[in-house]
């Protein structure tokens, strides 16, 4: 089918749609996707909120024929294009496509760990053991076994860990629910569905690495399209990498005491050496104080205690894995648990030996736990590689991918110096729609008084909108301090408006809770600066606090830093200032979601007009009406408020 009928007023999409538009920077999208997956090329492509690209990637892929793998950056998106992005393209275009959506193990009931978490009743809280009774009978009724199914569950709810599995515990073709697999499932529909539908995480860690299953799906497709593709350099770094978390030394040791009370209960050292084992993660953590933080490798190996807390903790792990081994003769499962412990013990001891010239090692530090990382500085030439094993199409899609209309900072990253790039700007008329306001007269974005001089200066705003507002903040710190100083404010005059504060709730429930609640107010930190679409007048103002760049103290950041200068290459120019470019766009792109939306964005940080480096950031933020004074911004908003249109739109034309 020729791509300009299909787009045109005259089209499958005109008659399906009442209202439809030609859009001109969607018909050309959709034409350079097609060049690609004809040419088995490398395609970049920027398009602005509203251009309508899911819609200008999906219909050369469906049309094109062969196997297809969308992957995007969030499971809302992944469930957007399942349930009714593709189906709508499939129906209009009239093409028998068949479609699958996989998501990663963990998404899925378990029905062995389902089994043994009834049977060990190891439960003290009453919602657990309430969880529980309701997953069971899911378990029963459902044809996919996807947690999200599970009504009545939070999907962050405690009791998933114990009713799922993961690629570690999983028993594979020796499970005695095998044939039942949820997973297995999931898996042999997307190897014979024609598009499938996964996320960037599952794509790196199944799809790229070839978990066992998952990794048919890659050499079997022609076209792999990233949508939100900004986020991949992170999510490849991580995987690419190698990490050992609290988590997984405490599951393994938890398994390891399962199953030897239940195949090895003469064994008493097994359950004493899976109890020192979780006590010595514990003494680990508690090395490093309460609150959350990164520190390189080099930097903590001199703390008081870390080098013996780090040593006891591989000791017991390597006690733990001989144990395991010397029963693993008895069972699948303690065979199963001995290879893993080996794997994280192998993986902890290349940790420990610190950084080298490829890679940094560092440490997160969580409210109860920790994540050991040997992240690489360089994914160009590993990306590369991969890209270059097979000839199919790749396709990278995102409203936030060049800065100032350039993508050289994300060629160099993925390496793909030979793909073909375009940029579709947003067809809203931003400058009718949305101000632009950096206020005067504000402190240093580094001053002890910020965030309540950001406060004192959003209030007036707040109330101009009536709430209806993001406030968007680059640490949380910050994001707490501000929940504090707005809540005193709305008491202090007795406004009942809802105040959300990020943490409070898993991100759906918060945004389902600010859509349907008038006045909401939304406080929160990087969470909340992508993936998140609300429309009309329920957002109306976006504060952003300080341009986000990433903390200097990051270890990866760091060491990305010093590699790049010591090639005499300027970090500040060719890495930090992308990046923070990239995520202001995010971030701003909250605001304007619809050809009707009009609103307020205000920046807080005056580097943006002040400093040199500024200049390219204000460029890269949509054409917005920009201005420094506070009455120019009540004059605009009222005037756009007094006379907004009204009208309906297709799906077609917003996605």
């Amino acid at each position: 089918m020729d791509l300009e009928h299909l787009f045109s007023t005259e089209g499958p999409f005109a008659k399906a749609f009442p209202g439809y538009k030609l859009r001109q920077a969607q018909l050309e999208m959709a034409q350079a996707v097609k060049a690609a997956i004809d040419e088995k090329g490398q395609l970049i492509a920027e398009a602005g909120t509203g251009t309508g690209k899911t819609f200008a990637y999906l219909v050369p892929a469906i049309l094109g024929g062969g196997k297809v793998i969308v992957s995007t950056g969030t499971k809302t998106l992944q469930d957007q294009l399942f349930q009714r992005d593709i189906p709508l393209v499939r129906d209009v275009l009239r093409v028998p496509v068949t479609v699958a959506l996989l998501k990663g193990r963990a998404n899925y009931v378990c029905h062995y760990h389902l089994e043994r978490a009834r049977h060990e009743g190891r439960f003290l809280r009453k919602e657990d053991i309430a969880d529980l009774h309701k997953v069971e009978r899911y378990a029963k009724i459902t044809q996919s076994g996807d947690k999200a199914g599970c009504t009545g569950v939070p999907e962050d709810a405690p009791i998933w860990p114990h009713v799922t599995s993961t690629r570690d515990n999983c028993l594979g073709s020796d499970c005695p629910n095998y044939k039942d697999c949820f997973v297995l499932k999931a898996r042999k529909e997307a190897q014979e569905a024609d598009v499938v539908v996964v996320n960037h995480h599952l794509f790196f860690a199944d799809v790229w690495l070839r978990d066992e299953g998952a990794g048919e799906l890659l050499p079997a497709c022609n076209t792999v399209i990233f949508d939100e593709a900004h986020q991949l350099p992170d999510v490849a770094s991580l995987f690419f990498g190698e990490t050992v978390t609290s988590g997984q030394l405490i599951e393994i040791a938890r398994d390891a005491r399962s199953e030897g009370l239940v195949i090895a209960k003469d064994f008493v050292k097994l359950p004493q050496a899976a109890e020192a084992l979780e006590k010595s993660v514990r003494d680990f953590r508690l090395v490093f104080k309460p609150e959350p933080a990164r520190f390189p490798l080099h930097q903590v190996s001199e703390l008081p205690g870390f080098a013996e807390a780090l040593a006891d903790m591989l000791t017991c792990l390597t006690t733990l894995q001989s144990l395991l081994a010397a029963q693993a003769e008895r069972a699948e499962s303690l065979e199963n648990a001995a290879r893993r412990a080996h794997e994280l013990r192998e993986t902890l001891e290349n940790w420990q030996k610190g950084d080298d010239e490829e890679a940094v090692h560092w440490i997160d530090i969580l409210s109860h736990g920790f994540m050991l990382h040997a992240t690489p500085l360089n994914i160009a030439r590993v990306f590369q590689k991969q890209l270059k094993s097979n000839p199919r199409a790749w396709i990278f899609a995102s409203a936030t991918l060049a800065v100032n209309g350039k993508f050289t900072h994300y060629q160099h990253e993925l390496g793909l110096w030979d793909a073909q790039t375009g940029t579709w700007d947003s067809p809203f008329d931003y400058k009718k729609q949305a101000v632009l306001y950096v206020p005067p007269n504000m402190p240093d974005a580094n001053s002890p008084g910020f965030t309540s001089k950001v406060v004192d200066q959003a209030w007036p705003l707040l109330k101009l909108t009536h709430g209806h507002a993001f406030l968007l903040f680059t640490s949380l710190r910050a994001m707490r301090e501000a929940h504090e100083l707005v809540a005193q404010r709305l008491k202090d005059e007795k406004l009942e408006w809802p105040l959300l504060l990020q943490g409070q709730g898993s991100r759906t429930e918060l945004l389902d809770q600010f859509r349907r609640s008038p006045n909401a107010i939304l406080v929160a930190s990087q969470t909340f600066w992508e993936g998140i679409d609300v429309k009309g007048e329920q957002l109306s103002l976006v504060v952003i606090d300080k341009l986000p760049f990433s903390p200097p103290d990051d270890p990866v950041l760091a060491a990305r830093i010093e590699q790049m200068n010591k090639e005499g290459r300027s970090a500040f120019v060719e890495y930090q200032i992308p990046h923070a470019a990239i995520a202001l766009k995010q971030g701003a792109g909250r605001l304007i979601r619809d050809e009707t939306d009009t609103g307020i964005l205000m920046i807080c940080d005056t580097r943006l007009v002040d400093k040199p480096y500024g200049k390219l950031l204000w460029k890269s933020l949509p054409p917005m009406y920009r201005t420094r004074e506070p009455d120019t911004v009540k004059r605009f908003f009222e005037a756009k408020r007094n006379h907004a249109p009204q009208q309906d739109q297709s799906p077609e034309q917003t996605s």
